[in-house]
């Protein structure tokens, strides 16, 4: 009875097409927001900041970078990493060669450079798919943080290969409390996650979920596989850039090239598959998830053992947290392969019906 859209009357094609049609999601997203805006930097402290909430903005940004590649246009990629890590150095040195440069102007651009070098290493897929085209993209996890590491002029020239990322100004003003980076890294994703949302939905998302579908019948109604292709490549790179100039900046502080390794691929790659593959709500579902599950599992662990009386040996709780994180991850791809996204729509459909559930 609460969720309904009957009784919601649509005059204009325009709004039966808005983004978010019915007035019960539009005040969703608008506490969404108000809790996230105002709410949270009030009461969460500096740990939730610093530990929490930062990295899970950062990875929902990079999940849906490799969502929009993977879920709606079906090119599976695993050096996701691998392009965070251009983006990384790239606005390093664009901070660092250009004096004056607004940092917000070089994240922007450190996307771009990201998205050319994806746009690069996705000429590949226009000849093959699937594994072949997960092992092409796993080229380029090697090939970069190793061409990092030899081309000394993208690390300055630091003889451990690690850069110290600088202050993050903007019109002046330095982000340096956990609170202002936050609520910085908080904006930057709500609006490349509406232009994501409203990219899906035009032509070009379209075109992205024609080719996923079936790319033969595709190109026989006249959609351009090629450019199709490139373009989803190059919007999944330039989202992943950001996310890395953004983990490095806002996050860290300070990388390597040896931190955006194969492991942090993989586990981008399980957030898509736990959250939702092909939504964009599963990116922040996924990534959430994945960041709070350790810390949960670590508390639990830990609690028991003391409530037990047991000695852990060194080690064990990372061991026991691969278990249970594997054990998930299988438990998803068989009882629900369309991740936590589905779980949350089933939910709607089911409150739309309310009291009368099927």
């Amino acid at each position: 009875m609460f969720y309904r859209e009957s009784g919601q009357l649509k005059t204009s094609y325009q709004e039966d097409q808005a983004l978010l049609s019915i007035t019960q999601d539009r005040i969703g997203l608008l506490l969404i927001l108000i809790g996230a805006f105002v709410l949270i930097p009030l009461l969460a402290s500096d740990y939730w900041f610093t530990a929490i909430l930062i990295p899970f903005l950062v990875f929902s940004l990079a999940a849906l970078g490799l969502n929009l590649l993977t879920g709606y246009a079906g090119q599976l990629s695993l050096g996701t990493a691998a392009f965070m890590a251009v983006g990384a150095f790239a606005a390093y040195n664009f901070e660092l060669r250009v004096p004056g440069l607004p940092v917000l102007v070089s994240f922007i651009l450190a996307g771009i450079t990201t998205a050319i070098v994806g746009i690069a290493f996705g000429i590949p897929s226009l000849r093959i798919r699937g594994f072949y085209l997960a092992v092409a993209t796993l080229a380029a996890q090697f090939f970069i943080p190793w061409l990092l590491v030899k081309v000394g002029w993208f690390t300055n020239y630091s003889s451990s290969g690690v850069i110290t990322t600088q202050p993050v100004e903007i019109f002046g003003y330095v982000f340096d409390s956990p609170v202002e980076r936050y609520l910085l890294v908080l904006a930057i994703v709500s609006v490349l996650a509406l232009l994501a949302k409203n990219l899906v939905r035009s032509n070009i998302g379209r075109a992205w979920m024609a080719v996923r579908d079936m790319d033969v019948a595709a190109e026989v109604i006249g959609i351009k596989i090629m450019r199709t292709k490139l373009i989803a490549f190059g919007v999944s790179s330039f989202y992943c850039g950001v996310a890395g100039a953004l983990y490095a900046y806002v996050y860290l502080g300070s990388v390597e090239p040896d931190g955006f390794n194969l492991d942090l691929s993989f586990r981008i790659l399980f957030m898509v598959i736990i959250g939702g593959i092909g939504s964009i709500m599963g990116s922040f579902f996924g990534a959430a998830f994945i960041t709070l599950l350790p810390i949960f599992l670590d508390i639990i662990i830990n609690d028991g053992a003391a409530l037990l009386n047991l000695k852990l040996a060194a080690g064990i709780t990372s061991v026991m947290q691969l278990l249970v994180f594997g054990g998930l991850i299988i438990f998803f791809l068989i009882v629900e392969p369309l991740g936590l996204a589905r779980l949350w729509q089933i939910t709607k459909e089911k409150l739309r019906l309310w009291p009368f559930p099927h």
